[in-house]
């Protein structure tokens, strides 16, 4: 069942949405050679509990960290560990949830450990920008094969691959709502957007081969190819007025692509 939000709602989620992504700026901003996912973690943490949240991610479905921590091939869930430290040109995927009075923020973005490889820096920008294509098809009467076929030919045009198994998602007092979201499909297709849905709009692409398992812990996401992966996210309203980023703190919605920056 699609849950819809009144402009109250919407508003009161903003809340969470903002401290979502203060922690995700907070967290870029302490990236760089010799760093641990784990201090990253308690960053986080901290940033999110000392301003009244709770760190969505922590404990759920047995999650053990407060973000997920996805490092070069890792596309999703990696888990903070102090045994990972970063290196000189890793990318390093960072998702962060905070929840405030119920309701849960949800964002990510893939930065960089000092200075990026060419192909890194390619395959983030146009990540980056798959996520600004898809948020402008997030409009009312539309569908969401609408969001997903924006970022599927941005990136297969630049000979990137769109994930399958692994989808954006509604929004609200749970962090996984319906409907899915995928980062592919058929303009005209899939459920219509209504007024009121708020959904995670989150495209995962890949340097090389889109097709990915899952490591021993259960949790982390990585390519077979070993090849790049990014993923960055937005919690984005269908509004009369057209899509409003509900992730979005006083400094904006976006974060730098560098890591070490606010």
């Amino acid at each position: 069942m699609i849950i819809i939000k009144t402009p109250q709602q919407i508003e009161e989620m903003k809340v969470s949405g903002a401290l979502s992504k203060m922690a995700l700026r907070r967290v870029g901003a302490a990236i760089k050679p010799g760093v641990s996912t784990l201090e990253l973690d308690q960053i986080a943490e901290s940033v999110i509990r000392m301003h009244g949240g709770t760190p969505t991610f922590k404990g759920y479905g047995g999650f053990p960290g407060s973000i997920c921590a996805s490092v070069n091939e890792q596309v999703v869930h990696g888990i903070p560990s102090a045994d990972v430290r970063l290196s000189e040109g890793d990318i390093i995927s960072i998702d962060t949830g905070a929840t405030v009075n119920g309701w849960a923020g949800d964002n990510a973005w893939t930065f960089f450990v000092g200075e990026p490889s060419r192909e890194a820096k390619a395959l983030c920008e146009v990540t980056r920008d798959c996520l600004k294509a898809a948020i402008t098809q997030a409009l009312p009467g539309n569908h969401v094969g609408d969001i997903g076929n924006a970022c599927q030919e941005l990136a297969e045009k630049n000979g990137f691959g769109v994930l399958r198994e692994y989808v954006g998602h509604g929004v609200g007092r749970d962090m996984h709502e319906e409907p899915n979201v995928p980062n592919y499909g058929k303009r005209g297709r899939g459920v219509r957007l209504q007024v009121g849905m708020v959904i995670a709009i989150e495209p995962m692409i890949t340097f090389g081969n889109p097709t990915v398992d899952v490591a021993p812990n259960g949790w982390t996401v990585s390519t077979i190819d070993h090849s790049l992966a990014a993923h960055y996210e937005n919690t984005v309203a269908i509004t009369e007025d057209g899509p409003v980023i509900v992730s979005a703190d006083d400094n904006g919605a976006w974060c730098s692509l560098y890591g070490g920056q606010l």
